[in-house]
């Protein structure tokens, strides 16, 4: 009887196949082996997001290229009708400028009033804790809320909310009807919204300056620079990730305001502070022209993108040069 030689290291005909190297006993193969359980928990989450929030999105933005009226299957294409349409109708035009101009005025003053109100209550005060709370307060409130209380500061009356108070120190010469003018109304809602989210903004700046190492400070104030050269050259820098977070986010907020305008003027008086979210609402729910409103809400959501990725490079870009 012959014998079977093997070479070494060669398996024997018929013997099990050894393990390779490298793969230890129970761990799984191929696509779930490159898969990290962070990415298989967000699945889930994903799946969710995807079918809540993106294919709505995606498949309701094919409306805005047609005549649909909202009732019934019938519908035509129409194109680049609707598109065309929102930039030649005064109405839509206006609204669009007026959403510019409102984003305009809250980014700089709300992030001003913050910035300077995380300044006052970074300071070693002893009532810095109870400011804090009060400037925040009215972000947690709702916008319908605050909207509907100052509406009733606006009184027109001169013995009624902002004019009474003016008519009290002798400025009778500043009353006015701050809803009714066509020139005020639209500052008066940016005021509403800078008053309530302001404390927002501070909590971010204060939160970037609660991590600046003193001893920055301290020694620059030993070469010294005197407080406004430490703000421009040590807190400022320092503080530029916050500023660009309070950016965007006033930025897009101011861009698809709804509820304060809504509440306060419904867009009046006429037109004057018609923004794209509340003539959406009236052009899909009072007027009936679903295809109309979808236009426009698609051109907001370009717009707030394009803003929103313009403003992330140059301010991004500011902090790396920072």
């Amino acid at each position: 009887m012959s014998a079977v030689s093997t070479a070494p290291g060669r398996p024997s005909p018929g013997a099990p196949a050894a393990r390779s190297a490298g793969s230890p006993p129970g761990r799984p193969r191929g696509r779930a082996r490159r898969l990290s359980p962070s990415v298989l928990f967000a699945l889930p989450a994903l799946a969710v997001y995807l079918l809540v929030i993106i294919y709505p999105s995606l498949s309701g933005a094919l409306f805005a290229f047609t005549d649909w009226s909202g009732l019934g299957e019938e519908r035509s294409f129409v194109g680049l009708d609707n598109i065309r349409r929102v930039f030649t109708n005064p109405q839509s035009a206006g609204a669009l400028r007026n959403a510019v101009l409102l984003a305009v005025f809250i980014v700089v003053v709300q992030n001003l009033v913050g910035l300077l109100l995380a300044l006052g209550v970074h300071r070693m005060i002893k009532s810095r804790f109870v400011l804090r709370a009060v400037f925040f307060a009215p972000a947690v409130v709702s916008p319908v809320i605050i909207a509907f209380l100052w509406k009733y500061l606006f009184n027109p009356a001169p013995t009624a909310g902002i004019n009474a108070v003016l008519g009290l120190v002798g400025l009778d010469g500043l009353q006015q009807n701050w809803l009714g003018d066509p020139s005020v109304a639209l500052w008066a809602i940016g005021a509403t919204v800078v008053w309530q989210y302001a404390g927002y903004s501070m909590v971010i700046f204060l939160a970037a300056m609660e991590g600046i190492p003193a001893e920055l400070e301290e020694a620059a104030a030993l070469d010294g620079a005197g407080l406004v050269a430490r703000f421009r050259n040590v807190t400022l820098p320092l503080i530029a990730p916050a500023i660009t977070i309070n950016v965007m986010l006033s930025t897009i907020g101011g861009l698809k305001l709804f509820d304060q305008v809504f509440a306060i003027t419904n867009g009046g008086p006429g037109y004057a502070t018609e923004v794209p979210s509340t003539l959406i609402y009236k052009e899909a729910f009072v007027y009936g022209r679903y295809g109309y409103s979808t236009a426009i809400a698609l051109v907001l959501a370009l717009l707030v993108a394009a803003v929103a990725l313009v403003q992330l490079r140059i301010l991004r870009s500011r902090e790396v040069a920072g």
